[in-house]
């Protein structure tokens, strides 16, 4: 279960009030929460913003992700995301990230629908350019006629 801190919206139409909670990131956004970490009004002049850090820390160390929204509150209390645990890759895996990236062309060229040929050829016709023909497109074609 992704844990996520978020802003939980409260309050009335055109007077929103947010709680700061710690939730599952799949419930929906006023939905289920696990607890409840402080509450955030912005209406006030200054905002008020009252979170129990300790809590929020608690979370932040379980490996709870704060929301844009919510980071930007915890870094105008001081209080700082821990940085994530970066593996070494091995110097190995580098070139075979890089293979994978690029696209492969097919073995065996995909057997196209008679109807798609169709349509391919009729918009070549329209543009004035030759339509590709396939070995399958060829074998199809002199079957329909």
């Amino acid at each position: 279960m992704a844990v996520v801190i978020r802003l939980m919206r409260a309050g009335a139409k055109k007077r929103p009030f947010y709680r700061v909670v710690a939730a599952d990131s799949r419930r929906q956004r006023d939905g289920r929460f696990l607890e409840i970490l402080g509450h955030y009004n912005p209406l006030t002049k200054p905002y008020e913003l009252v979170l129990h850090k300790d809590k929020v820390e608690n979370w932040l160390s379980k490996g709870a992700q704060p929301s844009e929204q919510a980071a930007s509150l915890l870094r105008s209390l001081g209080i700082a995301r821990p940085a994530p645990a970066v593996k070494a890759k091995p110097a190995e895996d580098a070139p075979a990230a890089e293979k994978a990236k690029t696209p492969r062309k097919r073995a065996v060229p995909r057997q196209l629908s008679a109807r798609k040929i169709q349509k391919r050829a009729h918009r070549a016709a329209k543009a004035g350019k030759p339509a590709k023909a396939t070995a399958s497109a060829s074998k199809k074609a002199a079957k329909k006629a």
